[in-house]
């Protein structure tokens, strides 16, 4: 007897309990397989892309939809959920012919939190 095998879509799994901070940091953690050093790089690099990508999207070009995309994978990266679903929020509103402002507000707030986050993270 064969079993019935469905086919599922993947799905990324909320935390198990509500973070204390826009960053998941045990994620970070496994994505820089514990590289401190590594980590430290990584965040200062989405903090600066995370500024240039918010700043090319206030106008809500053309192509908005492609940069909220590529700040989405970024933020999922480093464990920034938050901001992943902001900008997946984003994207949704462009795609479905909504007006993205609401969205668009709600991932610059995101943005700002992750990286006050950061800063602190990176705070000598």
């Amino acid at each position: 007897m064969t079993p019935d095998l469905q086919r599922m879509d993947w799905m990324p799994s909320p935390p198990l309990a509500p973070l204390d901070s826009p960053l998941d940091l045990d994620h970070l953690g496994r994505m820089t397989l514990g590289d401190a050093e590594l980590e430290q790089e990584v965040l200062a690099m989405f903090a600066e892309q995370s500024v240039g990508l918010i700043a090319a999207m206030t106008a809500l070009p053309a192509d908005a939809g492609a940069l909220a995309h590529k700040l989405k994978g970024s933020a999922r990266g480093i464990g920034a959920f938050a901001v992943a679903d902001a900008a997946a929020g984003v994207e949704a509103a462009i795609r479905t012919g909504d007006n993205p402002s609401r969205a668009f507000a709600a991932l610059k707030e995101a943005v700002a939190e992750v990286r006050a986050a950061i800063a602190a993270i990176l705070k000598p």
